[in-house]
């Protein structure tokens, strides 16, 4: 669990880092936030006088591993990445993950030489969109509602399974580590009475993040996704919230719905895949 000064001292780093940039770092606000208590996640590397400037984090997502990390400006070329990456490294190869994704923005020159002495493969682009105001008519074939049951959890694990190519225990592993957390909204969506689908939704002030948009296979290409998009982003509309989701540029059917929806890009995320 990281401290309120370690999260401080994280966004005045993060705020200097980006200062005269045109890119943001991706650094899963939601996640940092909601460390759990004995999990190495995190790596700090403080300057003589006791100023962070550098650090490097690691994001779980079942069977897979995000890294982002950033070193203060005037720090950089001291090896002061690589040994927090060294170390982050190690804890991924203990745990054994599947894949082992760098994430860094996609114009950040010195992410991408860094990522050239490493033995590491361009995996995908990830685009983050914001929604801009459109007219959305609402559709009442679809319902959405709040997950409470125990069939609601296990449809969650199915779809993380099938949609998002999880392991059935790294899914219930997941799931349960994220209801923990306390800090999302998670629905299940209806069609015809019956549960096709889940959404969840991440409040931060005065923004709304949707995340794990998903539809079981057998029901895709009915516009169910297209009307509970919809549904979703009226309801965070009305409550006067800011609307942005994540998807992969390679994942053109759901940058399609996206766009046609009202959400427009804004940044990049680059993703290298290590070789293991």
């Amino acid at each position: 669990m990281l401290t309120y000064e370690q999260l401080k001292e994280i966004k005045s780093l993060q705020f200097i880092c980006e200062a005269g940039e045109d890119f943001e770092l991706k650094l899963n606000w939601d996640m940092l936030r909601k460390r759990e208590e004995g999990e190495a996640n995190d790596f700090f590397h403080y300057s003589s006088n006791g100023l962070l400037v550098g650090f490097l984090a690691l994001y779980d997502f079942g069977n897979k591993v995000e890294i982002c990390g950033m070193v203060h400006p005037q720090h950089r070329r001291k090896g002061i990445f690589s040994d927090l990456f060294s170390k982050a490294i190690q804890v991924c190869k203990e745990r054994q993950y599947d894949e082992i994704l760098l994430n860094a923005p996609a114009n950040s020159v010195m992410a991408k030489k860094f990522f050239e002495s490493l033995t590491c493969n361009y995996a995908n682009t990830e685009y983050q969109m914001k929604w801009f105001e459109t007219e959305l008519i609402e559709e009442k074939d679809v319902r959405i509602r709040p997950s409470v049951t125990k069939a609601d959890l296990q449809l969650e694990v199915q779809l993380d399974v099938c949609c998002f190519g999880f392991s059935e225990g790294e899914a219930v592993d997941y799931n349960n580590r994220i209801r923990r957390e306390n800090d999302q909204q998670f629905y299940i969506i209806e069609f015809e009475e019956e549960a096709v689908g889940k959404i969840r939704v991440s409040h931060e002030k005065s923004d709304a993040w949707i995340y794990g948009f998903a539809i079981l296979p057998e029901h895709q290409g009915k516009g169910i996704g297209r009307k509970a998009l919809k549904k979703i982003v009226l309801a965070e509309h009305q409550q006067g919230k800011n609307i942005f989701l994540d998807v992969e540029a390679t994942n053109n059917h759901a940058l399609k719905l996206y766009e046609s929806c009202g959400f427009q890009s804004f940044h990049a995320q680059d993703y290298y895949r290590m070789e293991q």
